[in-house]
């Protein structure tokens, strides 16, 4: 990448540049973002851009936040966590995608009234904020992506992304199929474009993909894979795409404290801070496994940060929130969703885990854990309590020590702050 001088230099004299990081308010997007604000406030001016519900967690990580759309989080709120899986369900895509679509119009009107007064030197916007790009360009910005999910990331070889949570086919037929899956889901995008089409104009996004083939909604310059190559499958990734490692925060308020060791293993389960929809018929397959196994100690977490949700402790111990850096450690197995969050945080700290996916890209992180022996994946609730029995008596064969020394803390920060001072050279 070509070093330029920041853009608000207009005298001698070389201030900070200001770098501006875009996301929404919902955990897995805006906790990375968090992380890569903390790692480049010491080189430049950060301000992080999202709504007045994540102000609070902004400022908590030592960052200024600016609140656009004055409530946007409720809106927000049923449309990333609505009463009922998403999946691949046409009608209910088409939906979601309308919702979205009057959600980026008013974050576009927001961010244009924010530019049109002073321009940043650099945006790191989420992959979900798909109008970073065109408002960008519009005010001459640089303009990166930040991309939690790696794998959904359209790269010729292998299986699209969404469909369930393929791996590679390993013949012909296999590879067939793959490159069938992957026109199919190009198709469909150009589709739903196509209905669309005047909305999306007016937001500046003219067409799905770009003439070299790569994704018109992602930066053409560079998009931070928040991720191990590793652990992806082989693909021909784009030229923007710089794997430079998964980055984590979490809020310093740690809620409960993990449980003292004790000769009773201690299992988390968690399926992140959506799918509410889930939770308590989850949370009720636990607490019969729990009452089958009183040699074990699960617990659960309703990922509720902010709320009033009271803990209670029978058979299953189930907790508003709890704090993965520090309870995951302290784990002798964890049982999740497949969210890229407790993902990262089990292969940090060597912890097996069992992967149940519910929606979104979370079967495809499940393949890939499956695939990289890091993990079981389970097809149904009904195999958690032998997939437990398995794991705790070390009979599954995996490996969850694999990639702890790739996730040493700090790494992926460096790549950042380095990958940056390139750019605006700093």
């Amino acid at each position: 990448m070509n070093a330029s001088a920041p853009l608000n230099d207009s005298s001698g004299a070389r201030d900070k540049p200001r770098i501006d990081l875009l996301a929404p308010p919902f955990a897995g997007h805006l906790h990375p973002i968090l992380a890569i604000g903390r790692a480049l406030r010491d080189i430049a001016d950060v301000e992080v851009v999202s709504t007045e519900g994540a102000q609070a967690r902004i400022r908590a990580a030592g960052l200024r936040g600016v609140a656009l759309v004055p409530g946007a989080d409720a809106a927000l709120r049923a449309l990333t966590d609505p009463p009922y899986a998403v999946g691949a369900n046409p009608l209910r895509l088409r939906a979601q995608f309308q919702q979205a679509l009057r959600l980026q119009t008013a974050f576009a009107a927001a961010l244009d009234a924010r530019y049109r007064e002073r321009r940043a030197d650099l945006l790191i916007a989420d992959f979900t904020l798909i109008v970073a790009g065109p408002i960008a360009a519009r005010y001459g910005m640089p303009w990166w992506t930040s991309h939690p999910s790696p794998c959904v990331i359209e790269a010729s070889g292998g299986p699209p992304a969404y469909v369930g949570g393929w791996t590679p086919g390993r013949n012909a037929f296999g590879r067939a199929r793959d490159a069938c899956a992957a026109q199919t889901v190009r198709l469909f995008k150009r589709g739903v474009h196509r209905l669309h089409r005047r909305a999306l104009s007016e937001l500046g996004l003219d067409r799905v993909y770009r003439d070299d083939g790569s994704e018109a909604a992602y930066s053409s310059e560079c998009i931070l894979a928040l991720g191990l190559r590793e652990l992806e499958f082989e693909r021909a990734w784009p030229d923007s795409v710089r794997f430079v490692g998964p980055l984590l925060w979490s809020p310093p308020d740690r809620g409960e404290p993990p449980p003292a060791a004790s000769d009773r293993p201690h299992v988390l389960a968690t399926l992140g801070t959506h799918l509410g929809w889930a939770k308590d018929r989850f949370a009720r397959t636990l607490r019969e496994i729990a009452r089958r196994n009183p040699h074990w100690r699960l617990h659960f977490s309703d990922g509720v940060h902010d709320g009033d949700a009271a803990a209670t402790h029978d058979a299953l111990h189930r907790h508003a929130w709890v704090d993965y850096p520090s309870w995951i450690p302290a784990m002798s197995a964890v049982a999740h969703h497949g969210g890229a969050g407790v993902m990262w945080e089990c292969l940090r700290a060597g912890v097996p885990s069992i992967v149940l996916p519910q929606d979104y890209d979370q079967f495809d992180h499940a393949a890939r854990l499956e695939a990289a022996g890091v993990a079981l994946r389970l097809r149904h609730p009904r195999e958690i309590e032998s997939a437990l029995q398995r794991v705790l008596r070390g009979e599954a064969g995996l490996r969850p020590a694999r990639f702890v020394d790739a996730l040493r803390p700090g790494m992926a920060e460096a790549r950042v702050v380095a990958l940056v001072r390139d750019r605006l050279g700093v």
